[in-house]
């Protein structure tokens, strides 16, 4: 029949509902590159090179190394540091092994990426479960580590607010694993995230987790707990508390911080700002990084 809807017209309109953005990143990333690590596997890394002190960067929960630490690599590079940026087990481009996620085995991995590439002894720098993540890399591998940042972190989540969160980590990664694109098209509007151009990438990079890897993560947070070891560890250490942080209280950021004896930093940013708001977060991380730099010299 003339003027009648065909399929194919169904699916242009469609389409011009919700048009086909490039999921282009909002900045300039350092290089990409692959690093085998034999027993281990292959580990994707940013790594912007040179001849600057090596400073590892560990991303947060359903995060990458991309989204956590995108707006934080070209502050660090222009302040003479060697930047690299792995991607943890399940997230992003990360390793895909037959496993479990554990957190021990980010740590391990952590390490061994680092002397593959001959840069220990360096900074690690962990951002909420990368936190976690760095808390064992130091009580596991204290090679690998000159000193250590903590931000946005704490030394458990065994809370009973948020161990009712980690219980509903099965219903989330069977709705990832079922239906990952409006799993997190729900997910950004329940924060408020618009759908368009400048989400795009976001939303592409998430696609790139593991639904059982995340609901697993989720879980090992729920039984981390740094509480009876953290205190021994002879490394320095410093803690960026986000004061407003809304996911890790500031109590339990500071109490962190009590227990490593670590030299505290604060900007008034919450949990998810450190990108949208890297002008006030960059300067705060340079001065942790320089003040951990002054105790390894200090000790030496």
């Amino acid at each position: 029949m003339v003027g009648a809807e065909t399929p194919a017209d169904r699916g242009s309109m469609a389409g011009m509902a919700r048009p086909l953005w490039p999921p282009e990143p909002p900045f300039e990333m350092p290089p990409a590159r692959t690093v085998r690590v034999a027993g281990r596997g292959e580990f994707f890394l940013r790594d912007t090179g040179g001849d600057g002190e090596p400073v590892l960067l560990l991303h947060g929960w359903m995060a990458s190394g991309d989204l956590n630490w995108c707006g934080a690599y070209g502050s660090l590079a222009e302040a003479g540091y060697r930047v690299l940026a792995i991607d943890h087990r399940g997230h992003g481009r990360g390793l895909r092994p037959l496993v479990r996620f554990r957190l021990a085995d980010c740590a391990a991995d952590a390490a061994a990426v680092l002397r593959e590439l001959g840069a220990v002894p360096a900074l690690v720098v962990g951002y909420s479960m990368g936190g976690a993540i760095a808390q064992l890399v130091a009580r596991d591998h204290p090679d690998v580590a000159a000193g250590v940042v903590l931000s946005g972190t704490a030394q458990h989540w065994q809370d009973p607010q948020t161990r009712r969160t980690w219980k509903a980590m099965g219903a989330l990664g069977l709705t990832l694993s079922l239906a990952p694109r409006a799993t997190w098209r729900w997910g950004f509007k329940r924060v408020g995230l618009p759908e368009n151009e400048r989400t795009a990438w976001l939303h592409s990079e998430l696609m790139r987790h593991s639904a059982t890897d995340m609901a697993e993560a989720g879980r090992e947070l729920g039984r981390f707990d740094s509480r009876p070891w953290l205190g021994s560890i002879d490394l320095p250490f410093a803690t960026v508390i986000t004061t407003r942080d809304e996911a890790v209280p500031e109590y339990k950021q500071r109490a962190l911080a009590e227990a490593c004896r670590a030299q505290v930093f604060e900007v008034p940013l919450r949990h998810m700002d450190i990108v949208t708001r890297a002008d006030l977060y960059n300067p705060v991380l340079l001065r942790s990084l320089d003040a951990v730099r002054s105790s390894v010299a200090q000790a030496a």
